[in-house]
Formats: structure tokens, C-alpha cells, sequence
């Protein structure tokens, strides 16, 4: 069962995606992996074929590379939001900073990721958007741009550590025996590696969001040991 099949009835239509990314490879692949897990996509391989196609249908989310031969994806991110303000937008970018990652908030972009990223935090950063969409306009009131931009980039270094752990035995195997100096080399607070190296599942849900099931072999693993 995929993540979109875990947490959605199928009493209505999946949700449709258009990912507006210009290398080929890159747009196939994700093609590939969200109508595994049910969604509808379209892609788009420039600014203008991106926004030609957004107008001819509804999108309930956009996946928005932010460099494209001919325009500026934080532009084209503008438009679409400008033209329908629920459309959800997930970013990626070869070229993360934290500037760019604070002007995409402001623009009121869902999530922002990194390349290269997983598919499993492309399908978490998907389902958490679509949640969002779901949410009242009360509950959708985001905090300040320099805080959301900074949770953003804690969220990134933690979903790496947790997938890092299902293929790096010797760094699973410190951070099981509480080791937190095996993430020095990670831009985590010691929030973020208390809640890692202890198993905090409830730090985890509120600050990063749903998990896959194999990002939560490592915390099943921490919180067993702590039961035994």
C-alpha cells in the first residue's frame, strides 16, 4: 500500500500534479514514482509550458524546480499563486540556500528540497502538503519566514539522518548506543539530536512531519532498546 493509499479513501479522485522540472530524466522519474503511489501528473519542461498547462487544468499541487531554461521558477511559483492560492507547491532546487528557501516561504510555498532528494522524502514532502490543503485557514497561519525557512532546513538534516540509517550500519549502530557525536557533521540543534538519538517519536511528528516505514525502522529499533 503506498502512502497516498494509506492515508486517503478512494471515494474520490487522486490528487493532480503537475511537476515543472526541465531535466528530463528528473521529471520522468518523479512521474514514475507518484502515479506508483496514485497521483495524476503532467509535467512541464519550461516556465511557459508550465503555466500553459496549469491554466487548462486544476492542480491540487505543483512540484517546482526553480531554475528552468526560460524563467525564473520562483516567478512562475507567483503566478500560480497568484492565479489559484490553494494550489500547494513543493520546491527543488540543485541550488539550495537559505535565502532562496526564505523567499519561497514568503511566497507561501509547502516545502523545499534539496537535490538530490529521496523518494521517500519526496512522498513525505507530498502527503504533508496535501494535508495542508486540507487544513481551515485558521489552522494553515504559518509562522514568521526566517523560522518556517530554518524548521525547513532542520527538517531536511533529519530526514537525511533517519534515511541514512537504513544503509550506513555503523552510524545506525552509534546513534542506537546514544552516540550523538555521529551527527556533528549534520546542521541539527540538540533538539533535533536528543529527539534522534532517543527515539522521540512525538519531537519527530510535530517538527518533520509523517514518516515512511523505512524511516521509522531505526526509531522502532531506538524505542525497543529503551523498552528493553
Amino acid at each position: 500500500m503506498t502512502l497516498y493509499q494509506a492515508n486517503h479513501t478512494t471515494d474520490h479522485a487522486p490528487p493532480h500534479i503537475l511537476v515543472m522540472e526541465d531535466e528530463e530524466t528528473v521529471a520522468r522519474g518523479l512521474e514514475m514514482v507518484l502515479e506508483e503511489e496514485g497521483y495524476n501528473v503532467d509535467l512541464a519542461f519550461t516556465g511557459a509550458g508550465a503555466l500553459e498547462t496549469f491554466s487548462n487544468s486544476d492542480f491540487d499541487l505543483v512540484i517546482a524546480d526553480l531554475r528552468l531554461p526560460d524563467s525564473d521558477g520562483l516567478e512562475i511559483i507567483k503566478i500560480v499563486k497568484e492565479r489559484r492560492p490553494e494550489t500547494e507547491i513543493v520546491v527543488i532546487t540543485g541550488y539550495s540556500s537559505v535565502s532562496s528557501v526564505v523567499d519561497a516561504m514568503k511566497i507561501g510555498v509547502a516545502d523545499y528540497l534539496p537535490k538530490p532528494f529521496t523518494e521517500s522524502e519526496i512522498k513525505v514532502a507530498i502527503g504533508n502538503a496535501l494535508n495542508k490543503e486540507r487544513l481551515t485557514p485558521q489552522e494553515k497561519v504559518e509562522p514568521p519566514p526566517e523560522i518556517t525557512a530554518d524548521k525547513l532546513i532542520q527538517k531536511r538534516e533529519v530526514l537525511q539522518v533517519l534515511d541514512r540509517t537504513n544503509w550506513d550500519v555503523e552510524f545506525a549502530r552509534n546513534l542506537l548506543e546514544g552516540d550523538s557525536s555521529a551527527l556533528n557533521s549534520y546542521a541539527l540543534s540538540w533538539e533535533a539530536k536528543a529527539a534522534i538519538t532517543s527515539g522521540d517519536l512525538k519531537w519527530l511528528r510535530i517538527n518533520v512531519g509523517k514518516l515512511t516505514e523505512e524511516q521509522m525502522i531505526f526509531v522502532n529499533k531506538r524505542l525497543q532498546r529503551e523498552a528493553w
